[in-house]
């Protein structure tokens, strides 16, 4: 194994991503499966909801993490299961925050907003967050299969986002309680309770208890957002890694990608140019459909190495079979181990 690859294994999380269909997750199976083999554990974590990491190591994975071999586990993350789960918890937050009355139209709404555009990727970006926190201490390592562009950037921008929706929420429970109070004052009878308050239980409660768990609850998700963005943006804990085919849509893809993680300070630290033609397959006469091909690639291949000269870049061939079973996903492993420079 080289030395870029120790390197690389001695992050505590790993992205990999990449345009559909260019063998992302066949990539990221072989370097947990590598990571492992070098004495890490490892967990490969799979959020596309297509989900075909249980498919290559053709054991069945789900939201239960599963081992794959020694020192290797591997997890799939369902956006929707996550979003009903995340949703039944907000429903037990909020009844106890609120007056009975309120239940049915919690109920109601929340249920609603389980199709609302974001849920899935609001439960899912959760759920990240959470795994992030295992790098390091549960795991050595947490390897993700994942879009790193968008979830990427989501990631970065939730926990400012979630202070201002915080504080809005709680300056506008603060102005329902000075109404209430108002009318208290102007002899209207109130209770705590009331439509007045939305936020409140049918018993006296400490001025500003309320509110206080209102916020806890709030500012703890904020913090496991906040912890997630600190870990994303630190090179020592975080590698990005690119996997490219050698075809015109992937590559501008991936300059996308390359400059979009710029803006938020984040270099991407490999390129893995998968499904290259095997130099030692046949060329025919000239005008022979293989040779053509292999033309077209060669030059795709130095467009590769031109726009992305400064990352370092690892070629892995194009098998004679489809990669299915541990196997395979070792010889990928291997070509990796060895070329990775």
């Amino acid at each position: 194994m080289s030395e870029n690859l120790r390197e690389l294994f001695a992050h505590h999380l790993i992205f990999v991503g990449g345009k559909g269909g260019v063998g992302k997750t066949t990539v990221a199976a072989a370097l947990g499966v590598e990571a492992a083999a070098s004495g890490r554990s490892c967990l490969l974590v799979s959020t596309d909801p297509a989900h075909s990491l249980g498919d290559i190591f053709d054991t069945p994975i789900g939201e239960t993490k599963t081992a794959l071999g020694e020192r290797l586990w591997g997890l799939e993350i369902d956006p929707e299961r996550r979003a009903e789960q995340h949703i039944e918890m907000v429903k037990a937050q909020m009844k106890a925050l609120v007056h009975p009355r309120l239940y049915d139209d919690i109920d109601r709404q929340l249920e609603l907003s389980k199709y609302s555009p974001g849920a899935s990727e609001a439960a899912l970006l959760e759920r990240v967050a959470e795994l992030m926190g295992e790098a390091g201490s549960r795991f050595d390592l947490v390897l993700f299969d994942t879009a790193p562009s968008g979830h990427t950037v989501r990631l970065l921008s939730l926990p400012d986002m979630m202070e201002a929706w915080t504080d809005g929420l709680l300056r506008n429970r603060e102005r329902s309680s000075n109404l209430a109070a108002v009318l208290r004052n102007l002899g209207r009878k109130t209770e705590n309770g009331d439509d007045l308050s939305m936020i409140d239980k049918p018993q006296n409660q400490p001025k500003d208890g309320i509110s206080r768990q209102l916020n806890d609850v709030l500012q703890t998700r904020r913090r496991k957002f906040l912890v997630a963005r600190d870990r994303l943006v630190d090179p020592a804990i975080t590698a990005f890694i690119l996997v490219v085919n050698p075809d015109k849509l992937s590559i501008l893809e991936s300059r996308k990608v390359v400059d979009l993680l710029r803006r938020f300070q984040i270099e991407v630290t490999s390129i893995v140019v998968n499904r290259v033609l095997p130099a030692d397959v046949a060329v025919g006469a000239p005008g022979d459909f293989l040779d053509a091909r292999r033309k077209q690639e060669q030059s795709y291949r130095e467009e590769i190495s031109k726009v992305f000269a400064q990352f370092t870049r690892v070629v892995v061939p194009l098998l004679r079979h489809d990669v299915h079973g541990i196997e395979s996903i070792r010889e990928i492993g291997r070509t990796l181990a060895k070329d990775w420079a």
